[in-house]
């Protein structure tokens, strides 16, 4: 069985608790199945760390982005984002999107004008975007139909039906973290059994949103697993299925040119 973890931070992982290194991680990950991630940039501060990841290991991909709660770094244009992409190992822009919780939507315009510029980048570079929403659905929704987003996914769903169908519609996948696992998770739950099985993905965001059956430790890309079995089970097939189709989701959005 192989399973891709599609979105964590593992440049942010305590390697402490999973061995002390790297490597212990990723043997960790490969006991449970987890052979392959893809390891999210929310800052051009890490980069270099979440790139060199990537770099030095073969099963590990990267991004480059900011992230939209991300206020004291640097925020780049479209110029320094083309180039950063620029590299194999590179297979998406973002993590990106609008996040009204942290921020008010009224004083949120750098934040839509930075969703705006990464929309263009991934556009212009042809990789898939990664894009995160919080409190902010119909404004996420409204500037990618906007801004002609081409391709990606939206990341740790949480959102509504209506919300999926949305983006859907404009062709990207939607991918489910340990949130699903929750049990007060319900309604997020029916969303999962109604994703077309084409468009689905996994994802940890480690070290956050630790999933049943290790809620209260820290969150490891090994525990996709616990997350492609509960999809297993909401959707009525084998983890088997569910590990197989979301391993070739993940290719066909992020090396299918």
């Amino acid at each position: 069985m192989h399973i891709v973890d599609s979105h964590c931070h593992i440049d942010r992982v305590d390697f402490d608790q999973f061995g002390g290194s790297i490597e212990s991680m990723l043997t960790h990950a490969n006991g449970l199945s987890v052979k392959e991630f893809l390891c999210v940039c929310i800052d051009l501060e890490n980069f270099d760390k979440v790139f060199s990841l990537a770099k030095n290991h073969q099963q590990i991909y990267a991004s480059v982005g900011v992230h939209p709660t991300e206020q004291e770094g640097k925020d780049p244009s479209i110029e320094e984002l083309l180039q950063l992409a620029d590299h194999e190992k590179i297979i998406a822009i973002g993590e990106t999107g609008l996040d009204y919780f942290h921020v008010k939507k009224e004083s949120a315009d750098w934040q839509r004008d930075r969703f705006r510029r990464h929309i263009a980048v991934s556009n212009q570079s042809k990789k898939p975007m990664i894009i995160h929403t919080r409190e902010a659905k119909n404004d996420t929704i409204k500037i990618m139909a906007e801004e002609k987003a081409e391709a990606g996914v939206m990341h740790c769903f949480s959102e509504d039906w209506e919300t999926a169908k949305a983006a859907l519609d404009l062709g990207f996948y939607i991918s489910f973290s340990g949130i699903v696992t929750f049990k007060s998770a319900d309604a997020l739950r029916e969303v999962a059994r109604k994703v077309p099985t084409d468009r689905l993905l996994v994802e940890t965001d480690s070290p956050y949103l630790t999933p049943v059956p290790n809620r209260g430790k820290p969150n490891s890309p090994a525990y996709t697993y616990y997350v492609v079995e509960k999809l297993a089970e909401i959707r009525g097939v084998s983890i088997d299925d569910i590990a197989r189709t979301t391993t070739q989701n993940f290719n066909n959005l992020f090396f299918s040119k």
